[in-house]
């Protein structure tokens, strides 16, 4: 279980242009992706909240989602696979473009096969993201936190944050640019 010492539910805090300066900086960074995929999960936690955050690439000939990024590498490590056939939550995060919220256990136990390993860890609610790329989905963008945590208001702004992940997942697993 994810204690609160481990990873405190800090407030939210506005948004800032400067923030989003610091995520352009961080994509311009070397060591890539890692630079810019620490950069979203610190700021989505400061102006979003997460006690889990992860960034999954989707693969639609396979319909399946990879994990690329986590900040619990214990319970999801990088590399983790998931199918994901037409179901409501893919239908709606993968296929339309629209960000899932699950606001509580029940909402996870209907969403997710895996959702005892989820609640297990006290995770309540969740905000899945699409990072979207020439109108497809191309990945998500995962927070986790509390029962409750997550609200309609939370979802531009992790739309914005999200789009940050463009290029890195439409980058993986191929050679850096000379």
């Amino acid at each position: 279980m994810i204690s609160e010492a481990d990873q405190p539910a800090a407030p939210r805090r506005p948004l800032h242009l400067a923030d989003l300066q610091a995520l352009a900086d961080a994509l311009e960074a070397e060591g890539q992706p890692g630079s810019i995929h620490r950069a979203v999960e610190a700021l989505s936690a400061a102006v979003i909240g997460h006690r889990m955050f992860t960034i999954m690439r989707f693969d639609v000939a396979r319909a399946e989602v990879e994990r690329v990024y986590t900040s619990l590498p214990s319970a999801y490590p990088v590399g983790g696979r998931k199918a994901k056939p037409q179901t409501a939550w893919s239908n709606q995060l993968l296929r339309d473009r629209n960000v899932f919220r699950a606001t509580g256990p029940d909402e996870i136990r209907a969403a997710f096969d895996d959702h005892t390993t989820i609640l297990g860890l006290g995770l309540g609610s969740i905000l899945n993201v699409p990072i979207a790329f020439d109108g497809r989905c191309v990945g998500t963008m995962n927070l986790c936190h509390q029962a409750g945590w997550y609200m309609a208001d939370d979802e531009p702004t992790g739309r914005l944050l999200a789009a940050f992940l463009v290029v890195p997942l439409l980058r993986h697993g191929q050679r850096p640019i000379a």
